[in-house]
């Protein structure tokens, strides 16, 4: 049993993960950490260099706190949502967290379509996560 959430380096992203830490410590359950990218030539060398950067450094802070964990590393060309559904299933997720963007009133109407997939086709618990706002 788990707690899962996805990497993203943005303020919503960060704000699920420090959820997911929090949640992960409560519960007592290890942390499985997503990253998920279709791979290919859409993804630019420079920018995938500094998320590989920034997930080995992820790896390095949670081992330097004392968390169970666990990371994973998905370019199957999948979207992000299904790698993410994909790991609750397979690593027996007991929460599942995203990050929501704030959004303007017509925004509002949609959620981003990741969350939206994740939220109407989670089996578990979704928990979902806005960033500070800004300012």
């Amino acid at each position: 049993m788990s707690i899962v959430v996805g990497f993203l380096r943005s303020p919503e992203g960060r704000a699920a993960l420090e959820r997911a830490i929090t949640e992960a410590r409560l519960r007592e359950k290890e942390l499985l950490v997503v990253h998920s990218t279709r791979g290919g030539e859409r993804d630019e060398a420079a920018e995938m260099r500094a998320y590989r950067q920034e997930f080995e450094q992820l790896q390095a802070d949670l081992a330097d706190r004392g968390l169970q964990h666990r990371v994973v590393d998905y370019a199957r060309g999948n979207s992000p949502a299904a790698d993410l559904l994909a790991a609750a299933t397979e690593f027996d997720a007991d929460l599942l967290v995203v990050g929501i963007r704030r959004r303007s009133p017509v925004g509002k109407l949609v959620l981003g379509s990741n969350a939206q997939e994740i939220l109407l086709q989670a089996d578990c618990p979704v928990l979902a996560v806005k960033a500070d706002a800004p300012g």
